[in-house]
């Protein structure tokens, strides 16, 4: 069994749907971000397919798991461009996509340009450039 791979299993957590307007089944979307706000992570209702920004911290301590969505709004978060610089778990707000997200990561390109790995709440994760210079 030397070559074959594990697949990861997906983690599954009960939350309030705001669209489904009940509580329903999430799967944790990728990998915990660590902020000065504790560990969040997004989940995506597997019936609406709507993610939400959670924190998971909060879930771990309280039993109202409520409390632990984060709510992004427009005006909470930066308007992308790719000439600011950007830290991991900012809010980004991309106009063109009328979507917000976290960043997750920062990468160097391929060119020795500057990226970051940011999760979107409708268009799950994107690459950006960051710190362009022209």
């Amino acid at each position: 069994m030397a070559g074959r791979k594990r697949s990861r299993r997906a983690k599954y957590i009960t939350l309030y749907s705001p669209f489904l307007m009940r509580e329903t089944k999430h799967e944790l979307i990728g990998e915990p971000i660590e902020t000065e706000r504790g560990r969040q992570q997004w989940a995506r209702c597997t019936r609406s397919r709507h993610s939400q920004l959670v924190n998971l911290d909060a879930i771990e301590a309280e039993s109202d798991k409520s409390r632990a969505v984060v709510h992004i709004t427009r005006e909470d978060a930066m308007k992308y461009s790719p000439k600011n610089e950007y830290e991991i778990g900012d809010f980004i707000y991309h106009q063109i996509w009328d979507d917000v997200g976290v960043v997750r990561a920062k990468e160097v390109t391929s060119t020795g340009g500057k990226a970051i790995l940011v999760q979107f709440e409708k268009n799950s994760e994107k690459r950006l450039i960051e710190n362009l210079k022209m």
